[in-house]
């Protein structure tokens, strides 16, 4: 027999939202002994703080990951965020693998396409050298979902692009008609945010970016170019 689930938290103990900071969150769910909230402001749903795993249970589940650059089937799911990346970026350009995780392998293929790119991971790569230059694009795969604080982590991503720089985020996000409690995305006892399609627009509003939305789970930021004035300074008195 399944245990009794918990009673919903009451008003005065729904948690701010941890990507907008509004009070105002609601019971979403409770699926994977887990109770979610959704914010009815930037429509993210995320774990109830106080069940977020520790970093010690983070690493050891990071740890089973077999991610594997010689892996085709890895590489054609990758593929699904590298390629419309690498159409939009210039020649050589320079960027950050955020999240790399313990088997790098976007960093590769992009590289085989001539790019130059960085690594930078709390857990596998966490050389702070990395976070203090900015990039021409950041890539953000399989890694916002794991996100504690998701409104310092963006105003990171932020600070680490250059003007015009791209933003490439790959993650799971539920549609209206996902059955959460079934969703094999969920059940990841690592992943405590999920971003809808709302809350992307959301977030390109709030840092001034444009959004693409090249296919399923892929969002494409940018970040304004530096605009040169088209106006000709007035002559002084002669």
């Amino acid at each position: 027999m399944s245990p009794p689930e918990p009673s919903r938290p009451a008003e005065s103990a729904r948690p701010e939202c941890p990507l907008c900071r509004s009070p105002r969150t609601g019971p979403f769910a409770h699926a994977h002994g887990r109770r979610y909230h959704e914010c009815g402001e930037c429509r993210l749903v995320f774990v109830e703080p106080g069940q977020r795993p520790g970093p010690e249970a983070e690493r050891a589940h990071y740890g089973t990951h077999r991610n594997d650059p010689a892996d085709p089937g890895y590489r054609a799911f990758l593929d699904r965020v590298a390629v419309p990346l690498a159409d939009r970026l210039a020649p050589g350009a320079e960027g950050l693998d955020y999240g790399s995780g313990p088997g790098p392998t976007l960093s590769v293929m992009l590289r085989e396409r001539g790019f130059r790119v960085e690594l930078y991971d709390p857990f596998f790569a966490p050389g702070e050298e990395s976070l203090r230059r900015t990039y021409d694009f950041v890539t953000c795969t399989e890694t916002a979902e794991h996100f504690h604080h998701p409104a310092e982590e963006f105003e990171r991503l932020d600070y680490l692009l250059r003007p015009g720089g791209w933003l490439a985020v790959m993650t799971g996000w539920p549609r209206d008609d996902t059955d959460f409690r079934a969703w094999r995305y969920a059940r990841d006892p690592t992943h405590v945010c999920f971003y809808r399609p709302a809350t992307l627009e959301w977030m390109a509003a709030r840092h001034g970016w444009s959004l693409e939305v090249p296919g399923r789970d892929v969002a494409l930021f940018r970040k304004p170019p530096v605009r040169a004035s088209s106006e000709t300074p007035e002559a002084g008195p002669g």
